[in-house]
């Protein structure tokens, strides 16, 4: 089958969706193939820009000095100072929700290894490991692309999903979208576009559309 342009495909997709009563994802379901999935460096795990955001509220922490934190007050959804780290750990319980309501988290160089001893086991697993930030920098811009991006993972597996979006969103900027994903995926690729078999568009509950 041949290509076709992503917005036509997303404009199908949405046409064939049944209304639904709660805010649908639009998602790429995207097929690999002739890869050896068991070597590391064939894994895609990437962050990914949306030229026309989420359409959804994307929420960023960051755990970092106390300095740090005051620079982004009011940038980030939360800020963890790295003098209560360790009281924020102490209830697993609430560090497992902690990784769940957030969907990207950053953090002041330094504190990595303590963050990966003491949060690894909880985010890790998530793929929401913090991204390191330089030392006394200021990490507002990053955190202001964080919020129109989302986190691409296809592990050891053939058929992975993106989300690209929400229903609510024109199928132009939606197109716009999965065009950037789909652009950074063939650019990870060793074989880039041929070691991709097939591309699918859908809402969370609608039918699925071909694109490539």
């Amino acid at each position: 089958m041949a290509d076709r342009p992503a917005v036509e495909a997303v404009t199908e997709a949405l046409a064939k969706a049944p209304a639904r009563a709660f805010p649908e994802t639009v998602e790429l379901s995207v097929n690999l193939k002739e890869l050896d999935l068991t070597v590391p460096k064939n894994r895609i795990e990437d962050e990914v820009p949306l030229p026309n955001g989420r359409g959804r509220n994307i929420k960023v922490a960051i755990i970092a000095t106390p300095e740090m934190c005051q620079k982004v007050r009011g940038v980030a959804d939360l800020v963890v100072p790295s003098n209560e780290l360790e009281e924020l750990v102490k209830d697993k319980k609430n560090a497992k929700k902690l990784a769940s309501d957030i969907d990207f988290f950053l953090a002041e160089a330094p504190l990595m290894p303590l963050i990966g001893k003491r949060l690894g086991v909880v985010l890790g697993p998530r793929g929401k490991m913090p991204r390191p930030v330089p030392p006394g920098g200021d990490p507002t811009n990053m955190i202001n692309a964080l919020k129109r991006s989302i986190r691409i993972r296809s592990k050891g597996n053939r058929t992975f999903h993106a989300a690209v979006g929400t229903r609510a969103m024109p199928p132009e900027q939606l197109g716009g979208n999965i065009d950037a994903v789909l652009q950074r995926i063939v650019g990870k690729l060793e074989r880039g576009r041929s070691n991709i078999e097939s591309v699918y568009v859908k809402t969370t509950m609608g039918p699925s559309v071909r694109i490539w």
